[in-house]
């Protein structure tokens, strides 16, 4: 969100488990560093940390710390988010040179490169001429009859308690309501996502100040206050708009398991349940002033950056909770989804900025591809909305500078006559060009699933249909219609049948990017190391091992290729619907342009023959060059309105084909061909599916050897037919716990399953070690508790440290005190101290190891045994003086221990031997 840098990645998150916190004194021995950062060893790695000059940005994507360009895994930040510490037990940290923030997204990004340097794309040009298609009868973004009333609440800055997030959070939100409107009305919720929390300067500034409440001297940040735009155009259309805060769930949730997604869910059912009391029996700031003029079964959420994944979390977890609000619209804005989850039964629209600089993998395409088929039945409507020429913040006025009361910036940035996302660019949105496209797509969208305005319809049925408010974007849809609406002829993500592919062309099903492909029968679609730039295919770090999207990949040599799909008896009445359609994108790896014919066939052997090229250009490359995240590999929308088939008998279309007459040689990606017709369909609730739960385990490490610990995977009640989700565990899991990821399918009537993860015991004394067992892309069922959390408690006696006075001579230069401990430990063991003066005097006989003579003596004393070791140093400088005197000491006052067993203060007593 927030973002300083373009670079930005997408394996997703992950919040780093199973570290214990290095509360010791004394830190442990460096093995490599540099001016900001060190590498330290842990007993089962190696332990990272890297300082920075300036906190790090907030912003939707994680942060990872990355050694000589090989990102490692996400960071732990300290609460200033200055330190970031990451454990590892890759060996190639030993040798490292360069350790760096980078962010989730930037994966493969050449490091340190300037998009000032970069190339245009080879279709750049062809997308600043793109086709448009025509206006829409009714602008959705256009002021409607009614006059807006808007009006602040705040009920204190914690105000309600997240168990998601465990702390508390604000209850604030700006109101937009249309004056004089009669009766209930249909309700909108707003959350802003990810962006920094405070501004102003501290009036006491203090390294251990919370992130929230702001402190003294600082304010807090309105993101609530910065859609304006969409909320005064529903508004003015008779629709209520409710904007919320949710600061504390941003300075919170770097600690939050999910990164915070329950936590946002949560506090938007808090808010709907204040207004729940509002719009019925009054009270709080407004009195009776809403009693009965909100519909609570007639509900939208829209969720920017992470509020996206929050507004989609939302709609199950209503669901999962009986469904006691109407949540029937869902719009994520430039989302994330780091745990694959679907959104299932609720009109769903993701709007993807196509210059997103923060969540720049645009990973809530996920949220469209998981869920079209997730549940048999569904018969909700959903889309994706690519907007060309978009960022990530400026959807949001306090996101953008210019317009925002706080510091904020153009999270895509860089050369700016660059193209094709530079600020100058022409083919770039200016900030408020950007929030007249968000405005038209947010209204539109909420008019049409929840005031049933049908004259929205072909915004978002993949005809690419305008709204005259938003200008020159250039907007791509994707839609799925209702259930009802469409007939499904073949997704292509199985093997097509024998005798499907005919001439010079392959049909093969793939799915995911270079080594990240997780099924042995399913081949990738990509060769890339930049997950930015394939945003089906790139995985979730919270579900890094869930199979992404499956598409069939088509490949080419002669213009006689035949992909045939037949219709069966019984759907070959096509009449009663609008179009043909499917997706579709080129191979990144063959030319920019490429094209396919599509031949529709009736009984009598008549055809119709229309050139994808004539109809769609989702055969264009998208615009960008390879290093910067760009281009986007998006399947796009391939529609062949029916009236285009001339000559063909609808009621007895026979089959489809694709064919490879347009170009000699080529290579695509197709998905979802069938027919539909755009269409509202039925969207509430999803009550009457089960739900998924994983049960949360704690159990003891024990001595020997390695044993199991039981998850439970339970349905809430038995389903008539099967129902699979995916299983993995998540976390620093070290060598203590399994590596384990499973497809569970629960047959009719099953309840239950066992996920069994291996455990490996030690008898050295560690640190208490969480890790999840993660649930995702459930099929036929909800998400309830899907994350599970296990605990293996060390059960291994604390070591005693021992301690022995030290007798050394004045040559002797360095040397340290006995150290020693009773059993090996799997924690640093640290402890530190004072030097104190007896007939030896410091700087003059003796000194600190790290005293360089400047300033006050350093009296400082620190000592370490390493993980697995039984022996330590504590060590002190000895100073020869050249002078003949007697034996002198001086002592070492040990005050402070993590890891052992030490009786404190303990007193040793140094002796220096004369030797002139």
């Amino acid at each position: 969100m927030n973002g300083r840098t373009a670079r930005n990645l997408s394996l997703g998150i992950a919040v780093l488990l199973g570290v214990g916190p290095l509360t010791a004194t004394a830190a442990p021995p460096v093995v490599a560093q540099s001016n900001h950062w060190d590498m330290r060893p842990l007993a089962d790695g190696f332990q990272l940390t890297l300082r920075l000059d300036e906190p790090a940005p907030m912003r939707a994507s994680l942060p990872l710390l990355e050694v000589d360009g090989k990102p490692l895994g996400v960071a732990k930040q300290s609460p200033d988010r200055r330190t970031l510490t990451l454990v590892s037990t890759d060996p190639a940290v030993l040798k490292a040179r360069d350790v760096r923030l980078v962010w989730s997204g930037d994966l493969g990004k050449e490091s340190g490169k300037s998009r000032a340097v970069n190339p245009a794309g080879r279709t750049d040009a062809d997308w600043l001429k793109a086709r448009r298609g025509p206006l829409l009868p009714s602008d959705p973004g256009a002021l409607g009859k009614y006059k807006v009333d808007s009006a602040e609440y705040d009920l204190g800055a914690e105000a309600v308690f997240l168990p998601g997030l465990k702390h508390r959070a604000e209850l604030r939100g700006k109101v937009y309501s249309p004056r004089g409107a009669v009766g209930p009305r249909p309700l909108v919720v707003f959350l802003h996502g990810r962006h920094e929390v405070c501004y102003g300067e501290p009036t006491h500034p203090s390294n251990d100040e919370k992130p929230w409440p702001c402190p003294p001297g600082m304010k807090p940040i309105p993101s609530f206050r910065g859609y304006d735009g969409p909320a005064t155009a529903l508004a003015t259309n008779g629709y209520e708009v409710v904007s919320i805060s949710a600061n504390a769930i941003n300075g919170w949730d770097s600690d939050a398991y999910d990164a915070g997604a329950q936590a946002r869910a949560e506090l938007i059912l808090d808010h709907l349940a204040l207004w729940r009391k509002w719009s019925t029996v009054g009270g709080g700031p407004f009195g009776t002033r809403f009693v009965g003029k909100i519909d609570l079964q007639n509900v939208g959420l829209m969720g920017h950056s992470r509020g996206g994944e929050g507004v989609a979390r939302a709609a199950v977890l209503n669901a999962d909770r009986g469904g006691q609000y109407g949540i029937r619209a869902v719009l994520p804005l430039a989302p994330t989804d780091f745990a694959r989850a679907t959104v299932p039964g609720v009109a769903m629209s993701v709007v993807l900025p196509y210059c997103d600089g923060d969540v720049s993998d645009l990973q809530g395409q996920k949220f469209y591809d998981d869920t079209r088929y997730s549940v048999g039945g569904d018969t909700a409507p959903r889309s994706t909305v690519t907007v060309l020429g978009a960022n990530h913040n400026f959807f949001n006025t306090e996101w953008t500078p210019g317009q925002s009361v706080a510091p904020s910036n153009d999270d895509w940035f860089g050369d700016e006559k660059a193209s094709p996302c530079g600020a100058k660019y022409a083919g770039r949105l200016t900030a408020k060009q950007q929030q007249a496209v968000g405005t038209a797509y947010i209204a539109g969208f909420f008019r049409l699933q929840l005031g049933r305005e049908t004259q929205f319809l072909p915004q978002f049925d993949g005809s690419d249909s305008r709204a005259a408010s938003a200008g020159k974007a250039v907007v791509r849809v994707v839609s799925q219609a209702p259930l009802r609406l469409r007939r499904d002829l073949n997704h292509f993500d199985k093997p097509l049948p024998a005798g499907a592919v005919s001439g010079k062309l392959s049909a093969t099903v793939c799915a995911g990017v270079t080594a990240t492909n997780l099924r042995a029968s399913t081949r990738t679609c990509m060769d890339t190391e930049d997950w930015g730039n394939a945003p089906h295919w790139d995985t979730a770090w919270f579900a890094a091992k869930t199979p992404t999207t499956a598409v069939t990949k088509l490949k080419w040599t002669g213009t006689n290729g035949v992909l045939r799909v037949d219709v069966p008896a019984g759907h070959r009445d096509v009449r009663r619907f609008a179009a043909l359609t499917f997706r579709a994108a080129p191979d990144p790896s063959g030319a920019p342009k490429t094209d396919l014919s599509v031949r529709v066939v009736d009984g009598h052997g008549r055809a119709a023959v229309v050139p994808v090229s004539a109809v769609s250009d989702a055969l264009v490359r998208m615009p960008g060059n390879n290093e910067v995240g760009l281009p986007k590999n998006l399947l796009r929308t391939v529609r062949i309105p029916v009236p285009l088939l001339k000559g063909v008998d609808l009621r007895d279309v026979r089959a489809v084909e694709l064919r490879t007459d347009r170009v000699a040689s080529g290579s695509a990606y197709v998905s979802d061909l069938g027919f539909s017709s755009p269409g509202l369909g039925f969207s509430a609730p999803a009550v009457l599916l089960p739900k998924l739960s994983a049960s949360s385990v704690t159990v003891k490490e024990g001595d020997r050897g390695t044993h199991t610990v039981d998850f439970w995977v339970r349905l809430s009640r038995p389903s008539i037919r099967p129902v699979s989700v995916y299983v993995e565990t998540n976390g620093e899991l070290g060598e203590s716990v399994g590596d384990v990821a499973q497809h569970l399918v629960f047959k009719p009537g099953q309840v239950r399953q066992k996920v069994t993860v291996p455990i490996k015991a030690n008898t050295r004394d560690s640190y208490d070690l969480p890790f999840n067992l993660v649930l995702s892309a459930p099929h036929d069922a909800l998400l309830d508790e899907s994350f599970g959390h296990g605990l293996v408690i060390d059960d291994d006696p604390t070591p005693t440290l021992t301690l022995a006075n030290l007798k050394t001579t004045e040559k002797a230069g360095v040397v340290s005190f006995g150290v020693k401990l009773s059993a090996p430990s799997d924690k640093y063991v640290s402890f530190s101290g004072v030097l104190r003066d007896g007939t030896a005097a410091i700087r003059k006989d003796y000194s600190g190891v790290n005293d360089d003579g400047t300033g006050p003596a350093d009296r400082t004393i620190d000592g370490y045994v390493e993980p697995g070791k039984t022996t330590g140093d504590l060590q002190v400088k000895i100073l020869d003086d050249k002078l003949e005197e007697p034996s002198e000491t001086f002592a070492a006052v040990i005050q402070q221990v993590d890891g052992a067993v030490l009786k404190i203060p303990a007193t040793l007593t140094a002796t220096i031997t004369d030797d002139d």
